[in-house]
């Protein structure tokens, strides 16, 4: 006998659900509000370095390079995003989700894209604001790649913070 399917309003409202929590949950209870080492400088050079190494990449900078035509707007927006995220300055009010539900992004351009961002923020911040910072960009990839597999009619499941005690 087959298993029930889940209903595809079920599994979007699941997926929206995990979304909202990685957008809102704090990115670590041990990181205070306000921090010495986490500015809008660092930020903006995180995003900036990130960027310039993933637009280098092999697997995920033809991605970027084919999307995204002004790159001082993107990265901007993007550090507008962290600002929001991180320091709660409310700077960015898109919708992150939107742009990349129609790429062609799988498991792999998720963990290219995190180890990217690890190594980048390690080398920029203190190991307590930059594990801060990895927990939160693990959270948003679960949530990005959970909202393209209920777009695509799949089932995922967290694969990357799962681990991280929250």
């Amino acid at each position: 006998m087959m298993a029930a399917r889940p209903c595809a309003a079920r599994v979007a409202r699941a997926g929206r659900a995990a979304y909202i929590r990685a957008m809102t949950e704090p990115a670590s209870s041990a990181l205070h509000t306000f921090h010495s080492d986490l500015t809008e400088e660092k930020i903006a050079r995180l995003v900036a370095t990130f960027y310039g190494r993933a637009r280098e990449d092999s697997l995920i900078g033809p991605i970027f390079n084919a999307q995204v035509k002004d790159w001082d707007h993107h990265i901007a927006q993007i550090s507008d995003f962290w600002s929001s995220m991180m320091l709660k300055t409310g700077r960015y009010n898109g919708r992150p989700m939107r742009p990349h539900l129609m790429l062609p992004l799988k498991g792999e351009h998720f963990d290219r894209w995190l180890a990217l961002f690890e190594t980048t923020a390690r080398e920029i911040f203190q190991s307590d604001v930059a594990e801060a910072l990895i927990v939160r960009a693990r959270r948003i990839a679960d949530s990005f790649e959970m909202g393209l597999a209920t777009t695509r009619g799949e089932i995922a499941r967290p694969r990357h913070s799962v681990s991280d005690g929250v």
